[in-house]
């Protein structure tokens, strides 16, 4: 059933992912008490299909339970605790809890600056959640410094076609849409879009999240069919590969009404 999990998780269907970790984890409960170390991987695991499938609320729980078993097993500057960290920043974040978010990946990164070499790529996560938090605090210089030094690590430490530099990409991307500079932004979301292109399958949601992306950026200048064509194809992955209820779905939904009428 862990194995099954995983495969579902990485073809980025999170529901049946979600079924095969909770079913494992059953199993295991059978035998084990709550907070048995062997259970934090499995906890995790959960808490992040369920952050993917935008239930963070259920993602929270699955992540405080893992924190709570690595706190108690492992010493406070071990990396795998500030792994912990950063997935409940990233819930957090999702959920528009910026200030919860931003403690949360300063203890992640508090330990990886301390625990792992200069160049190594889980500091270049780190930087780019901080960045990520920023951006959304409307703070958009300081992101933009975090995403160029998390960039910066990932274009010495990865090969060039690796999903997280096309995540630095698109995270580029947004910033400078949100600050108007929309050729600077498409070049950011073009390159990005490239690399998951090559490296994700046809129907993978973070695909048509490049798609979408890109898609407003045309809208945004005025270039209506363009949006309205890459707005189309957002849709049509995010219904083959999410839950009919996730908000991306009605999100995109009423971008293509929107430019529909401008057409």
């Amino acid at each position: 059933y862990h194995q099954l999990g995983i495969l579902k998780y990485q073809q980025g269907k999170y529901p049946e992912a979600a079924k095969f970790y909770e079913k494992y984890l059953e199993i295991k409960r059978k035998t084990l008490p709550e907070d048995d170390a062997s259970l934090a991987a499995t906890y995790g695991s959960i808490g992040l299909v369920y952050k993917n499938m935008g239930e963070y609320s259920k993602a929270l729980e699955y992540f405080k339970k893992t924190i709570k078993i690595k706190e108690k097993s492992l010493s406070p500057t071990d990396p795998a605790l500030a792994t912990s960290y950063n997935n409940i920043g990233l819930v957090y974040d999702s959920m528009g809890e910026y200030s919860k978010a931003l403690e949360s990946y300063e203890k992640s990164n508090k330990i990886w600056e301390i625990s792992l070499p200069a160049n190594h790529p889980l500091l270049a996560t780190s930087y780019n959640n901080i960045g990520l938090v920023y951006k959304n605090m409307g703070e958009y210089s300081k992101a933009l410094e975090f995403y160029e030094k998390s960039l910066k690590i990932r274009e010495i430490s990865l090969p060039p076609n690796h999903p997280n530099l096309a995540q630095s990409y698109n995270n580029i991307g947004a910033v400078y849409k949100n600050m108007g500079e929309y050729s600077k932004a498409l070049e950011f979301y073009e390159k990005s879009l490239k690399i998951k292109e090559i490296s994700l399958p046809a129907n993978h949601p973070d695909l048509a999240t490049s798609y979408n992306n890109i898609g407003l950026v045309y809208n945004n200048m005025d270039e209506y069919s363009k949006a309205f064509s890459y707005l189309e194809k957002a849709l049509s992955i995010y219904r083959n590969s999410l839950p009919l209820t996730h908000h991306y779905i009605k999100e995109v939904m009423n971008d293509i009404d929107r430019v529909k009428k401008k057409l």
